[in-house]
């Protein structure tokens, strides 16, 4: 989700500045850029580490609390994802939001898309193990009644590739603040605009080597 539909980094960056500073502590770009794609526990347990006085779950609520305020008042969509989630739904393919931000953090994206587009939502705070851990692909294929082989999940960073491709689902690489490796074993996109689900299909077929592609492919993000 943050990256992929949204480009909610900016939002978490100043979040973890400011608390760190808030501190005494120093907060670096390197610092922040090395928490992409990271669960919330395990940046809560850096930030510690720098300095932040505060328990994991404070530190969680904290900043979360910080960016669904940013959202309220602006929700900067990456590009043609709204697109693509809308082409998708039309299509009758089930799809499932799998992110490491907490329950309310994806609700708070999820509430202000102007369609229905997820039949299934797998939040950090629903799983024992953060990406690249597969865990919450797994039981997001698992919640839709999937089989994961026949699912499509779209990243913007190693550790939510590393949690799709352990999973077994088709990966799609759209990179944002991380530069992706063009031969590491998912495909590489580098943007979602003008992408249709007959692309998201042609990846699944490549992915399961079935022959020409179809529609029957279940995207994630």
């Amino acid at each position: 989700m943050d990256g992929t539909l949204v480009d909610t980094e900016p939002y978490w960056m100043a979040s973890e500045h400011a608390l760190v500073s808030s501190f005494g502590g120093v907060w670096t770009h390197e610092d922040a850029m090395g928490l992409v794609g990271s669960g919330l526990p395990a940046a809560a347990r850096i930030l510690q580490g720098k300095g932040v006085d505060l328990s994991v779950d404070a530190i969680i609520d904290r900043m979360t609390d910080e960016v669904v305020q940013q959202l309220a008042v602006s929700i900067p969509w990456r590009p043609g994802a709204l697109e693509l989630l809308r082409a998708v739904s039309d299509a009758g393919v089930p799809q499932a939001l799998v992110t490491m931000s907490i329950s309310r953090m994806a609700a708070a994206v999820v509430d202000r898309i102007p369609f229905p587009a997820f039949a299934a939502v797998v939040s950090g705070d629903m799983v024992e193990r953060s990406k690249p851990h597969p865990e919450a692909y797994l039981l997001a294929a698992s919640t839709l009644g999937v089989d994961i082989a026949a699912c499509v999940a779209i990243e913007d960073s190693l550790t939510g590739l590393g949690a799709a491709v352990a999973s077994g689902a088709a990966a799609i690489g759209v990179p944002h603040q991380l530069e992706l490796d063009p031969a590491a074993p998912y495909a590489l996109w580098p943007t979602l605009a003008g992408r249709t689900v007959a692309d998201l299909a042609t990846v699944s077929s490549e992915h399961r080597g079935s022959g020409p592609a179809t529609t029957e492919t279940e995207a994630r993000r």
